[in-house]
């Protein structure tokens, strides 16, 4: 399968720069997959388009305000750091830009005192926040440790800002603090917001309740790899990136209670929900590994229903003694994918050869191309602040 089968042009202007305001106003693409039918609406009306005993699953991730400005120790050069993920303790791997600047050894200043002139002091008092590199990471990022004063969550925000996606060609702002979060965010770990929550408002949510919708949340901490491309001729060739996985044992429960109308919000609840259809597969197999690596799904095809592989999960929970099942999924959904878990899918409007795209089109199938063809001819918003979309049996 070539990557550049699931290209299409994508003009700048279609690029969403800011969100529309209030959150549930952005419009709504209705996709009938039954019958191919499109219809044009809000948000706020996507209440008309799910049905009593259908369940949401929302991914509860909260962003981490990752992208920080800083100067080095000793010579005064601007760095900027992009927090990925948290290692152990106070050690993170780090994208640094310009990365030439740093090396094994080096330290960064962030909230740094200056003089009169504009040269470099050192910490304020009692604001310590430096972080010294101590190795080299894949593709070029650093390993670092911090130091602080304080609490380094605490520090973090009043320091850092939102890493917003590297197609928004402005600076951040302090309203992005609030609009690149969803509203039910709780757990900590992200630095891209899974953005098809961001349109859904409390009071959006209570309206559901009020049809009988129920809410799941799970988590899946977003990394700094859904922005890549698929760069490989082949999609076979692309090397899928890794992200953190929590569910509950009560959310496992109420999934089997649910199944047959999982409504997934996003491609990160798509892709955490489909991950555990094989991880409890291998649990079934005997593999307690507990991480689904990208290709799983076509090497290691199952005849297991979705109720006896959740099972399977729920069995090793309480083997285990665990109240929360921590995995890895590297999954990677492509055309020829069959869907063990989601029913419907709500989804924003994603880049070109993107692995998101490619989850989209093996949802979809071939009709992802006129779906998209429509969305450019109507003026949709595309990619993180875009417009939604509801693709409903």
């Amino acid at each position: 399968m070539k990557t550049s089968d699931f290209w299409y042009d994508l003009p700048e202007e279609l690029i969403a720069q800011t969100p529309v305001e209030p959150r549930d106003h952005s419009r709504l693409m209705v996709v009938h997959r039954g019958d191919g039918t499109r219809e044009h609406k809000h948000f706020y009306d996507i209440i008309d388009y799910l049905k009593e005993g259908d369940c949401l699953v929302l991914n509860n991730s909260k962003v981490l305000p990752a992208r920080m400005f800083g100067v080095k120790e000793g010579t005064g050069a601007k760095v900027e750091f992009l927090l990925i993920k948290r290692i152990e303790g106070d050690t993170w791997e780090t994208m640094v830009r310009p990365g030439k600047r740093l090396k094994v050894g080096d330290s960064v200043l962030f909230g740094a005192e200056t003089d009169d002139e504009g040269r470099l002091i050192g910490p304020k008092p009692g604001k310590l926040f430096r972080a010294t590199v101590k190795d080299y990471g894949e593709d070029g990022t650093r390993i670092v440790e911090f130091e602080y004063d304080g609490i380094f969550m605490e520090r973090l925000e009043e320091l850092g800002e939102m890493p917003l996606p590297p197609y928004i060609d402005r600076r951040n702002n302090s309203e992005d603090k609030d609009r690149y979060q969803t509203v039910y965010c709780k757990n900590e770990g992200s630095v891209a917001a899974p953005t098809a929550g961001l349109h859904f408002t409390p009071e959006v949510i209570s309206a559901l309740h009020d049809k009988g919708i129920k809410t799941m949340e799970l988590t899946l901490h977003v990394g700094a790899g859904t922005f890549q491309p698929v760069k490989a001729e082949e999609i076979g060739g692309h090397a899928m990136h890794a992200e953190k996985v929590e569910v509950s044992k009560e959310f496992i429960k109420n999934l089997i209670e649910n199944l047959g109308n999982i409504v997934a919000v996003g491609t990160t609840s798509v892709r955490t929900l489909e991950s555990l259809y094989y991880l409890g597969v291998q649990l079934h197999n005997g593999d307690t590994s507990l991480l689904v690596n990208q290709w799983e799904p076509y090497e290691n095809a199952s005849t297991l229903s979705a109720k006896e592989s959740l099972q399977a999960i729920l069995n090793y929970m309480e083997q285990t003694q665990s109240n929360v099942l921590y995995a890895t999924t590297q999954i990677m959904i492509v055309p020829g994918y069959k869907f063990n878990i989601v029913n419907v899918l709500i989804t924003n409007f994603h880049q070109p050869k993107s692995t998101l795209l490619l989850l989209l089109a093996a949802f979809v199938g071939e009709k992802w191309r006129e779906l998209y063809e429509y969305a450019l001819n109507n003026d949709y918003r595309f990619l993180s602040y875009g417009d939604s979309s509801v693709l409903i049996p």
